[in-house]
Parts: C-alpha cells; sequence; structure tokens
C-alpha cells in the first residue's frame, strides 16, 4: 500500500495480534523466541510513550488457537446444508465441536500451565480456541518479556509496547494470534441517521419512517405470522460494542402495538462491558430483530471496542450455543486491514481469528448475520481519513457468515427550493447518486454522495464453493461515475458510464433488503443511560438494520417450519438457481440500480450491489422447511 490515508483508528485489533511461530524440534523447546508485535515501526514510531504503567494495572489479552482438521470441518459444514447427507441439519455441540476441531487439551493444558506459572489467571474458552489471560502489567511482562507503556496514538491515549514479546517455542505450536497488548482499535456501528439535507420545503412522498409492519408488507412475511409463527421457542443473538437502554425497546414494541414476550431481554457484559458510544447500534438491533420475531428471546452480548472484545463477545455467543441466529453491525474495511498487515501493523491472521468462529458456528447450526457496510463500493470513506478505493467490509467478508447488503424503495418528491424532481421508481440498489442533481442544486459537496449498500470482492477470502458457478459471480457490470483524486482523498460527481469487469475472491453482499436512512426504520431512543429521558423517536437507515431483520426473520422460520435452518449461504445459493427462487434479482444495469459502483446486470442470479437480490420470506421459509421445492 502506497500514500493513501488510512484512519488508524477504525480497525480493530491493528496493533494487538502478535505472530507466533511454530516450533521446528523438540530441541529448541527451552529457547525463547521473539514473537512478532504486529506493530511495524511507522506505528511505533509514531506513538508517544509517557512511562511506564502501573505494575499493579490488570490487564486481560487473549492467545487465539488454531483450528484443527480445517478441511474436514470444512467438508463437515457443508454437509450439514446438503438435503439427503447423513449431516444434514445434525449439528453439532460445543463439546463435539471441541473434541473434533480444537487442539488437544494436553496441548492447552501446557499454554495455561506456562502463563499461571507468572500468575496469570487464565479462562478457556469451552471451544479450547480461545485462552484469556489475565494478570497485571507486572506479571504480563515478566511472562512475555515486554515492556507495556503508556502512550498515545493520534489524539487517543492507549497502552502499547514498543520491545517484541518472546515466548518459549515448545508452547507457541498452534497459536494463531495473540491479542490485547495494545488497545487502540475502533470497530465502526454500520447505522446511518437520516440526514437532514433534505430542505423542510420539500416535503417527500413514499416510505419514508418504516415501521416494522412495513417490512412485513414489502417482503412477504404475514403468511408465516397467519401459520401461527412468533419466534417463540427461539432465541435471537445480538453482538454489539455499546451499551443501550432496554427500558426503549419495550417502550418501542408497546408503542408498535407489537405483543412481545416479557422479560425477553438478558444482557452479557463481555469483558467488562463497554462505553456508551454507539448505542444507538445496539438499540436498533435489538428493536428491529424483536418485533419480527416478538416471542423469541433476546441475548445481547456486549464486548469494549477493542480486538479483544470483540472476539470474545463472539466467542460468547457461541460458545453459549442458545442463540441459533446471531447478528453484528458493527464492522471495519478489508482495505484498512490489507494496508496494515502489509505495513506490518497487523497480523495477516486478523479475518482468521473471526472467521474461525463463525465455522464452529456454522457446525452448531447457527445462522449468522453481518452488515455489508453503508458506503457503496468504497468502505473505508467513514471518519476523517477518507480513501476512496474499492473495498469490501468485514466481518460480512468471511464466507461463514450471511452478508447484508443494502436497497433504495420507491419513493420521490418535489424540491420547491430547486425545482427539482427526485425519483426513484422501483426498489433498486441503495446508492445515493440519485440525490446528484438535488445535492448539486443545494451546493451540497459531492463526497456527500459516497451512502449506499456494500458490496464487492474480499481480498482475504477465496470465493467459496457456493458461489462458484452462479451467473454473475466474479464478473461485475458497474457504473464509472466518480472522478477520484490522485491521493484517492475526495470525489468528484462525473458523466456516468456503464462498463464491466472480472474480479476474485468472496462476492458481498448475499442478499438485500431496504436500507436507505431515506426510507429508513423509526427508533425509539432516550438520553444513554437515562431511560426517558429526551426520549422519542429518529429514522436510522444503513445495512445495520438489514443484518439484525435477517437474525429476526430466521427466529420467525424456525419456528414457522420447526426446524434449525442453521449456515444460510450454500442454500440460499442453492435456491437462486432453481425454480420458483424465493430472490428477486435487482439485475438492472446502470446509474438507477448501482451502490455507487457495482450494477446489475440483466439476465443474471447475482451482483455485487445487492447479492442474490431482495427475499420473498414465504417462499424463502417454504424453501428451508422443504428444500427440494
Amino acid at each position: 500500500m502506497k500514500n493513501w490515508k488510512i484512519p488508524l483508528m477504525s480497525v480493530a485489533a491493528a496493533s494487538s495480534l502478535l505472530f507466533i511461530n511454530t516450533p521446528t524440534s523438540k530441541v529448541a523447546a527451552a529457547v525463547n523466541q521473539e514473537v512478532a508485535q504486529g506493530t511495524g515501526a511507522a506505528v511505533l514510531d509514531g506513538t508517544n510513550y509517557f512511562g511506564d504503567m502501573d505494575p499493579n494495572t490488570t490487564l486481560s489479552i487473549d492467545f487465539v488457537m488454531k483450528i484443527q482438521n480445517k478441511d474436514e470441518l470444512e467438508k463437515f459444514i457443508k454437509e450439514t446444508t446438503t438435503p439427503y447427507s447423513p449431516h444434514y441439519r445434525n449439528y453439532l455441540n460445543v463439546n463435539e465441536f471441541k473434541a473434533k476441531y480444537a487442539p488437544n487439551p494436553a496441548y492447552i493444558h501446557s499454554v495455561t500451565s506456562y502463563l499461571q506459572g507468572f500468575g496469570l489467571k487464565t479462562d478457556v474458552h469451552a471451544n479450547n480456541l480461545t485462552i484469556t489471560a489475565t494478570g497485571t502489567v507486572a506479571q504480563l511482562n515478566k511472562a512475555l518479556n515486554v515492556e507495556l507503556k503508556y502512550a498515545s496514538f493520534k489524539g487517543k491515549r492507549i497502552h502499547a509496547t514498543k520491545k517484541h514479546p518472546t515466548l518459549p517455542k515448545v508452547i507457541s505450536d498452534n497459536i494463531l494470534c495473540v491479542l490485547g497488548l495494545n488497545n487502540y482499535s475502533n470497530l465502526e456501528s454500520r447505522a446511518v441517521k437520516q440526514p437532514t439535507v433534505i430542505d423542510k420545503k420539500d416535503v417527500p412522498a413514499g416510505p419514508l419512517s418504516l415501521t416494522p409492519q412495513d417490512l412485513q408488507n414489502h417482503y412477504n412475511v404475514d403468511p408465516l405470522y397467519k401459520k401461527g409463527a412468533t419466534g417463540a421457542g427461539q432465541t435471537l443473538g445480538i453482538v454489539t460494542l455499546a451499551e443501550f437502554n432496554t427500558d426503549d425497546a419495550y417502550k418501542f414494541w408497546d408503542n408498535m402495538g407489537i405483543q412481545t414476550k416479557p422479560n425477553r431481554i438478558k444482557v452479557t457484559d463481555v469483558d467488562g462491558g463497554s462505553g456508551w458510544d454507539g448505542y444507538e447500534e445496539t438499540t436498533l438491533d435489538v428493536q428491529q430483530s424483536g418485533a419480527i420475531a416478538p416471542q423469541a428471546n433476546i441475548n445481547v452480548y456486549v464486548g469494549p471496542n477493542s480486538d479483544t472484545g470483540f472476539v470474545d463477545a463472539f466467542s460468547n455467543a457461541i460458545n453459549d450455543n442458545v442463540a441459533k441466529q446471531i447478528s453484528v453491525s458493527w464492522g471495519s474495511s478489508e482495505l484498512s486491514i490489507d494496508s496494515y498487515v502489509q505495513q506490518q501493523m497487523e497480523a495477516p491472521e486478523y479475518e482468521e481469528t473471526f472467521n474461525q468462529l463463525f465455522m464452529q458456528a456454522a457446525a452448531q447450526g447457527i445462522s449468522m448475520f453481518a452488515s455489508a457496510g453503508d458506503a457503496g463500493a468504497y468502505d473505508e470513506t467513514r471518519g476523517d481519513n477518507k480513501v476512496f478505493k474499492l473495498t469490501a467490509d468485514f466481518p460480512a467478508a468471511s464466507p461463514y457468515i450471511t452478508a447484508a447488503g443494502g436497497t433504495t424503495l420507491p419513493f420521490q418528491f418535489h424540491s420547491n427550493s430547486t425545482g427539482l424532481d427526485v425519483k426513484v421508481n422501483e426498489e433498486r440498489a441503495w446508492g445515493w447518486d440519485y440525490l446528484h442533481d438535488y445535492f448539486k442544486a443545494r451546493n451540497i459537496d459531492d463526497v456527500n454522495l459516497v451512502n449506499g449498500g456494500g458490496g464487492g470482492f474480499s481480498t482475504y477470502f477465496d470465493t467459496p464453493d457456493y458461489q462458484k458457478g452462479v451467473s454473475g459471480v466474479n464478473k461485475y457490470t458497474a457504473v464509472d461515475e466518480f472522478k477520484i483524486s490522485s491521493d484517492l482523498s475526495s470525489v468528484t460527481y462525473k458523466n456516468p458510464t456503464t462498463i464491466t469487469g472480472k474480479d476474485s475472491g468472496r462476492n458481498i453482499p448475499d442478499v438485500s433488503m431496504a436500507a436507505d436512512p431515506y426510507t429508513g426504520y423509526y427508533v425509539y431512543l432516550s438520553d444513554p443511560g437515562q431511560p426517558g429521558t429526551n426520549s422519542g423517536y429518529a429514522v436510522y437507515g444503513g445495512t445495520s438494520l438489514v443484518s439484525p431483520q435477517l437474525n429476526g426473520l430466521t427466529a420467525l422460520i424456525n419456528s414457522a417450519e420447526h426446524t434449525q435452518v442453521g449456515f444460510w449461504n450454500p442454500q440460499i445459493y442453492r435456491f437462486a438457481q432453481e425454480n420458483s427462487s424465493p430472490f428477486t434479482p435487482l439485475n438492472k444495469a446502470g446509474d438507477k440500480n448501482d451502490n455507487l459502483f457495482y450494477s446489475g446486470t440483466p439476465g443474471t442470479l447475482y451482483n455485487q450491489a445487492t447479492g442474490l437480490g431482495i427475499p420473498d420470506v414465504a417462499k424463502l421459509a417454504d424453501k428451508f422447511g422443504s428444500p427440494n421445492k
């Protein structure tokens, strides 16, 4: 990566992943070996170190273990989604997964014994894939041969170590990476509040403030309710990095006339929980998913906004194995991750750390959903240091999670202030290029057009088997409509032209629903930590909405079909190729159906703006219930 500006603060776990090499022989067992911290000179030299940390300060770090028999696990997951396979929907529990695919308990014991020898307390996660070590700075310094210091980086106070840690080779076998010696990570919410750039005189017509009932009508959910489905017996899992007011959710459901199960929300504060920055995200996740499946329980896993917090929140949710559908609406661009890896500021194993957990979830029959991003094809354009380069969002890029993309619903308005008419005639890929003329007339900078459903190609993960051979995968039609500055920091809109091309890697997203904040959903909010104070409704969009909505829909489908559908992706790509597909591809080409770059291709089943398209939920439930229909 050359000269573009990467906002270091927007990437999780950037400096806290440590490479650990595998020993080559037992002779080397007692030899200490330097472990690359994953932090290059560019970061270390740019950090101001204030002095040694208080040796009595308590910290926790994670040792992430390598999954075992990965090829066998991939085969097993595929069989759980293949009708007539002996393993079809015959899932593993956590102990079965651990026995087959985690490191041997004797090896885990060797790692914990080493750490305990320095007075560190160890907590082995139920899957044997993570060991959390907790102790004082003095104990960690001695165990890892580091010098933890107070520091600051780009205005944020952190702790860090400039000295590379060393460990005995004998315990480094099967360790993927270590997380937590540095703590400057900062994942971002994928929620987008409806902006106020439309002049107050320009009153739009159309669904600008949607309710859960609008979703049910538009995507044909009602037949499931008529069958008596309510989500009863199901549990929704929400992985998040901010606290929320539980009372706001109950108030929202009550105001919407949705009869829900009482006391249905359980909050687990992982690693001590988090603060309130991004509480709108957690709030809308709970409200939207819970409205769709009103009788389901909701387990919310709140982790700190850090590498260990994010991993541990997923680990807790998946190891609990209670929620059979889990969503997340936080993420980071792969461009940031790729850049850090190439500059040795982050370990290459970062994405694999999460992917292992998502594979475990798939083996246990848990349906996982992640938001695909809200900057269209340019995911690294949030925050102050924008980078206008094509990239996808993570964790949506994992092949073992269902990536939720976004659309704009039909709406229109006549602008009295400019004399212009803005019209979206049919549901399309979410991309704000349709507002260009209006923004220009109002002197709103072109950079504000860069809002849309995330999509593109992963640079880390290969094209998964379930996408291969599907028309539109690894080929694309796109709209070239932005002139990007030489330093990739700004854009100007230009006359759009349609182009075609090829690419490779995991194609994102998988499926899409309404996410444009101009056709967004009501969210009920009160002040952070003060339920009922300054309370009221705001309208939000973003693929943050789609991920929890798919979560709720899965619980509804499971209860309607009396099944556990498990990992969606191999199944929905198969359904899309069958007669009576439950998806409507949004495959028109051009700037009336794009996510600011990727568009549709007529006659194909898939595109990188909206994936397989929009679902008919009743038909999808029927397919999941009887997959050979």
